[in-house]
């Protein structure tokens, strides 16, 4: 295997511990040279968690998505922010980007000084408007209040100008309030207006607005193509019921990607939800936007970790909900498992294992169940899959448990196609 230079750097800009990177395509290794997961661990025999980065399917989840959704395409940085992964993304061809901190957005324009940034928290610092507005070009900002939108004018410098004034403006988007959609998350718990106070904040931002939009999210991991449509009909009640020109309807994210127990429809299954929906809208100067991230990103990233004991069914590993295993703690999502055996043997039959992280904290556990062969023991590797979406960008250094190795490599995602199960009429 190709040595491979090793320094020191932080993942993105959410977790600032230490993690040792393995350049790959950064320092100019072709993405077809790069190392398999097997083999890397051949030859590191890694004693802390493996971070394992998959470019090319990053790379042809954003060309896929992309290509089947009729409008742009805004890649949500907070789902996945190491530069490894904006990278690939950014050769899918996706130029917007989904900011939700100042961090983001200085990142996304220090990668790429040309991409379109996009200003989508609901509720943001006032120094975060100002900075991302006089520095980073920033020109879009989301809101679902009244005091959020005099923020933004007040920040942006638009208070006090009257509405003829021929300033630059910025582009004011209203978010809004969904019913239940039986997606992982529910958003709406947390952000949005209700319908009728979005058509007022609608007719509010009218007049001071570059450009106006209407935005929703219908859940993280969302699983019903159906539940697009129905918001997207809610969008069009809500628009002719504030009575002004909207430019926009931001449909959010919320895409899913499969897990051994969620297989998602088709891609084109909700391209056509949307599509027709839109269709149904009868407003032909209104553009689409979509923020997908998890569907982006999902599929391009895994873990590996060790075997450091052995309880019964219960496995004590290296990685733990502190980590990048989060979402296998409280939302009990399970992920694909594959074992990397310390030393050669026969096989054996699968059975089902849970697994202890690494702290002395006693919620640090997964409960699965995860698959493996029945013989597993100490010292051996397992790869969990599915985790470029909110896996190591969610690491904390609780514990000192704060140190992982990051690699590119040329391996395909664990389960499906990348970022939806396999595509099928």
């Amino acid at each position: 295997m190709r040595s491979l230079n090793v320094i020191k750097t932080p993942t993105g800009v959410q977790a600032p511990h230490p993690l040792v990177t393995l350049r790959g395509n950064e320092s100019g290794l072709p993405s077809h040279d790069l190392p398999s997961v097997e083999s890397l661990v051949a030859s590191l025999r890694p004693e802390e968690p493996l971070h394992c980065i998959r470019p090319l399917a990053i790379t042809a989840a954003a060309r896929a998505f992309a290509a089947g959704f009729p409008g742009d395409v805004l890649y949500a940085v907070k789902c996945n922010p190491e530069p490894a992964v904006l990278r690939a993304v950014w050769a899918g061809g996706i130029r917007h980007f989904d900011c939700a901190s100042i961090a983001e957005v200085e990142l996304v324009r220090r990668l790429f000084p040309a991409a379109i940034i996009h200003f989508m928290h609901p509720v943001k610092a006032r120094f975060a408007i100002r900075e991302a507005w006089t520095k980073h070009n920033v020109r879009d900002f989301i809101l679902d209040s009244e005091a959020e939108l005099h923020k933004i004018l007040e920040e942006t410098g638009q208070a006090a100008a009257a509405p003829s004034v021929t300033a630059e403006r910025p582009g004011l988007f209203v978010r809004f309030a969904l019913p239940e959609t039986g997606a992982a998350i529910n958003l709406s718990q947390k952000f949005g207006a209700e319908p009728e106070m979005a058509a007022a904040l609608l007719r509010a931002a009218r007049p001071v607005a570059a450009r106006l939009g209407l935005a929703f999210h219908v859940g993280s991991q969302c699983l019903a193509p159906a539940a697009w449509g129905e918001a997207i009909a809610m969008a069009g009640e809500i628009i002719r019921a504030a009575g002004v020109p909207v430019e926009v309807l931001d449909i959010g994210g919320g895409f899913p990607v499969a897990y051994p127990d969620m297989e998602p429809p088709p891609l084109s299954a909700f391209m056509a939800e949307i599509t027709t929906a839109y269709e149904a809208l009868r407003m032909p100067g209104l553009r689409l936007w979509a923020e997908p991230g998890r569907a982006l990103v999902g599929g391009g990233a895994s873990v590996v970790v060790q075997v450091q004991l052995r309880r019964g069914e219960m496995l004590y590993i290296n990685d733990g909900v502190y980590g990048a295993l989060s979402d296998a703690g409280a939302l009990r999502f399970r992920f694909p498992t594959r074992l990397i055996p310390a030393r050669p043997r026969p096989g054996a039959p699968d059975a089902p294992f849970g697994f202890f992280g690494p702290t002395c904290d006693s919620l640090d556990v997964m409960r699965g169940p995860f698959f493996l062969p029945a013989d597993v023991a100490e010292g051996d590797w397992i790869e969990i899959g599915q985790l470029g979406a909110y896996g190591a960008c969610l690491r904390t250094g609780f514990n000192g448990f704060d140190r992982a190795t990051l690699a590119e490599v040329r391996d395909g995602p664990m389960m499906g196609t990348p970022g939806y199960g396999p595509e099928r009429e």
